[in-house]
């Protein structure tokens, strides 16, 4: 190599390695758009409006949450994915956008690895299946043995076709060998109220929606689909203690687009673990069933792989082909 061109390189490699952390000291140098891919009044919404305040308060600069809804999050995703690469645009997904839409939607043409830069799991949503008062299993054993006794008789229900919850269904199905006859509601309140009134066995859902109705005895916490027992989900068994790796969640990450400096990913991560573990968001969390996560980076990652692998086998293994 000519030495002219020798130093410009190194050169040209000395500038970009000095401006790597220039480029995170003074990030952001002006307000940042959080987009979401449901509407204003949802759930994740209220998450996406926790998070965002404390971030401008820890930041310095305004967070304005912008809804997004419609089409499966694609036009969220698409949003996300043409924004400027520099930290100033990133965006609140729930799994099944994030996991499952690209496997459902001819039009999501977007692959959450390839095209997104994973920055922070903020919350898992564990599934929590739950039985009618009129349906005699006790136990999650109960009612896998019912079902293989009297095979597409128990009806088990979920909010959507190939939401999480249905996966969850489908992914007890598949695992037991169990053949349960799968219910998709068109919302949750319409599958509660089926289950509450013994039009259906069982019913799964995220624990948010259910655990009042478990406590004021309407319906039987069969088992939560958690790695571990959460904060105010004690004294309802764990599924995989039943059916051995059974963990099913919701869950929430914070992604931005492609090519946004690896300095940048890192300080949204390092706020948003900040803000995580503050008492407040914990216990607001909590209040969606949602349980806050703290994590590194490479943490994330790997979650969302293993996650995508998860769903991406059970959305496969049921036949649902892109529409």
């Amino acid at each position: 190599m000519h030495p002219f061109k020798h130093s410009a390189a190194a050169f040209a490699v000395a500038l970009a390695t000095a401006c790597a952390p220039a480029i995170s000291q003074t990030f952001p140098t002006r307000p940042m758009k959080l987009v979401l891919p449901t509407a204003a009044g949802t759930a994740p919404d209220s998450i996406a409006r926790i998070l965002g305040e404390k971030l401008a308060r820890s930041m310095g600069q305004p967070v304005i949450v912008e809804n997004k809804p419609g089409a499966g999050g694609i036009l969220a995703m698409n949003q996300l994915r043409h924004a400027p690469a520099d930290g100033h645009t990133f965006a609140l997904i729930q799994a099944a956008v994030a996991t499952v839409t690209p496997l459902t939607f001819k039009e999501a043409r977007f692959d959450i690895e390839r095209d997104f830069e994973t920055v922070a799991i903020v919350g898992l949503t564990p599934m929590l299946f739950t039985a009618s008062t009129r349906f005699d299993a006790r136990t999650l054993a109960d009612a896998i043995k019912a079902a293989k006794a009297a095979p597409d008789q128990v009806a088990i229900g979920s909010p959507n076709r190939t939401s999480i919850p249905h996966l969850a269904n489908e992914l007890l199905a598949l695992k037991t060998k169990a053949a349960f006859q799968q219910v998709p509601f068109a919302t949750t309140g319409q599958g509660v109220q089926a289950v509450v009134a013994g039009d259906i066995s069982m019913y799964t859902d995220g624990v948010g929606p259910l655990l009042q109705l478990v406590k004021a005895g309407r319906l039987k916490a069969l088992a939560v689909a958690s790695d571990k027992v959460r904060p105010g989900l004690e004294g309802i068994p764990l599924a995989k203690d039943t059916v051995p790796d059974l963990n099913v969640y919701g869950w929430f990450m914070v992604a931005a687009p492609k090519g946004t400096p690896a300095t940048v990913v890192e300080r949204l991560n390092k706020e948003l673990n900040q803000a995580m573990k503050m008492d407040d968001v914990v216990a607001k969390f909590q209040e969606f069933g949602t349980y806050t996560t703290p994590g590194t980076v490479a943490d994330a990652q790997s979650f969302v792989k293993r996650e995508k692998t998860l769903f991406g086998d059970v959305v496969r293994a049921i036949g649902v082909k892109p529409e």
